[in-house]
């Protein structure tokens, strides 16, 4: 067992011939101009080996340990030299140090099997990031990021309670103990309720989700699940703070035996109807809707979304509740001021999933109305995945090609940066944009946001990589 205070490994613990988990230094990719960690000479390659004799183990540990106002900070360079290093600093100044990993002694994989996990409806063969299946509490802390608890240790949960790390982001999927065990496919999922109360006695916080699957978990399991959360969303520090419903997403490579069946439009009318009558109830005893609909659900149903005010607070923005209103919202004010004219004449397509394509409807008439704009919304599906309802953050290169092929695309094609992933110019097919941009017969701009889409509509002076 490591020797554990509440914040790293003392570094007299570490032991590198172990089969437990170790925490590896950590490696700075970028140093923040004017920063202390600029002042002490730090460059990207440097490894931080320990702070006051203690290794953190991720970003957490970090910056719990870079508090103190005295710090003995031992650090190996790019050329292998060590250095000692002491220093005196405010409480509240960090090092301005940024690293290649959030997490310093590995990523804490899924324990579960659930039929409906979206990585293992992917075909094989490509990168090994997009088939890492993470429930990790740290990255639910860091980042927002779904877990569901069954592979927190004792010293996971001790940990959790004495650094406070709250909100975390459960996904719950249902309440029942057996249902819960058997839609993750394992045991320690009917623990719950009990993990629920662990976290309201020590006043510590999550949000909560359920991803339903027609026929399974929706109907009277869903009332359920509902009732369940908003009894831990009582009074002056509530331990569950929101429940997001979200739709199950089915592609052509789910196993085929998983007995799941994909979300219709008459089972999203019927799962709107349930759970905005359940917000109505919250609103009367809890001051809040508390339980929020994703947007797909009102995209697929055909209906209107909310409006701004219905979402509050947006505190599930990030998985889905409220995104799309937040951007017409962006998208209102970006074209609050739209000249009437344009020097010169712009031709352009602007490439979505296909099931937001009627929301964004309004937007591009609204820029076509200026005179010298030409813009054609493209809403695709998604023959990669399988699915035709798709959002446009899983377009995949293919999915681009296909849909847009034969097509008069004008003069550019303007590309949302969501379909890339994040720092790297890769589509979810691992085709790149290079391979994108040379079987096109158009440039492709990247967009980054309401503000830089209506700019690069209106003159072609938003960014692009």
């Amino acid at each position: 067992m490591w020797n554990e205070p509440s914040a790293g490994v003392a570094v007299t613990a570490l032991n590198p011939d172990a089969v437990a988990r170790q925490p590896l230094p950590a490696v700075v990719d970028s140093v923040e101009p004017g920063s202390i960690g600029e002042d002490l000479g730090f460059e990207p390659g440097d490894q931080l080996l320990s702070i006051n004799g203690i290794r953190p183990r991720d970003l957490i540990d970090y910056r719990y340990l870079c508090v103190e106002e005295d710090l003995h900070l031992e650090v190996r360079d790019a050329a292998g030299v060590l250095h000692q290093v002491d220093l005196e600093k405010d409480a509240d100044d960090g090092l301005g140090l940024a690293f290649t990993e959030a997490l310093f002694d590995g990523l804490r994989q899924c324990n579960n099997h659930c039929p409906f996990c979206f990585i293992d409806q992917q075909p094989p063969g490509h990168r090994d990031s997009l088939y890492l299946k993470d429930d990790d509490f740290r990255l639910s802390f860091l980042y927002g990021s779904y877990l569901t608890l069954t592979n927190l240790t004792d010293a996971d949960w001790q940990r959790i309670d004495e650094q406070r790390l709250s909100p975390l982001y459960v996904s719950v999927h249902a309440t029942e103990p057996e249902l819960r065990e058997r839609l993750l496919v394992n045991p320690r999922a009917g623990l719950l309720m009990q993990q629920l109360a662990w976290f309201a006695e020590r006043d510590l916080q999550i949000h909560a989700q359920v991803v339903v699957c027609p026929g399974i978990n929706d109907g009277a399991a869903l009332d359920r699940s509902l009732q369940d959360l908003a009894r831990f969303a009582e009074g002056e520090w509530p331990a569950v703070l929101s429940a997001a419903v979200v739709p199950v997403g089915l592609t052509r490579f789910r196993p085929p035996d998983g007995g799941l069946r994909p979300v219709d439009p008459a089972c999203a009318r019927t799962v709107i109807a349930q759970v905005e009558a359940w917000q109505k109830q919250f609103q009367a005893r809890l001051g809040s809707r508390f339980a929020w609909l994703s947007d797909e659900w009102y995209l697929m149903a055909g209906q209107a979304l909310p409006p701004r005010t219905d979402y509050e607070d947006l505190p599930q923005q990030e998985n889905g509740v409220g995104t799309i209103r937040a951007f017409l919202e962006a998208l209102d004010q970006a074209t609050q001021d739209l000249p009437q004219r344009i020097q010169q004449p712009r031709r352009c397509s602007w490439v979505v999933g296909r099931i937001v394509a009627s929301a964004l409807r309004p937007v591009c008439d609204r820029l076509n109305r200026v005179e010298g704009v030409d813009l054609q919304l493209q809403g695709l599906p998604s023959p990669y995945w399988g699915q035709d309802q798709v959002v446009t953050g899983l377009l995949t290169g293919e999915d681009l090609l296909s849909g847009l092929a034969g097509l008069d695309l004008g003069d550019e094609l303007l590309l949302p940066s969501v379909m890339l992933r994040q720092g790297q110019p890769v589509f979810l097919d691992d085709m790149s944009l290079e391979e994108l941009r040379a079987q096109l017969p158009v440039p492709v701009r990247i967009v980054h946001g309401a503000a830089d889409i209506v700019a690069s509509v209106l003159g072609g002076l938003g960014k692009s990589p």
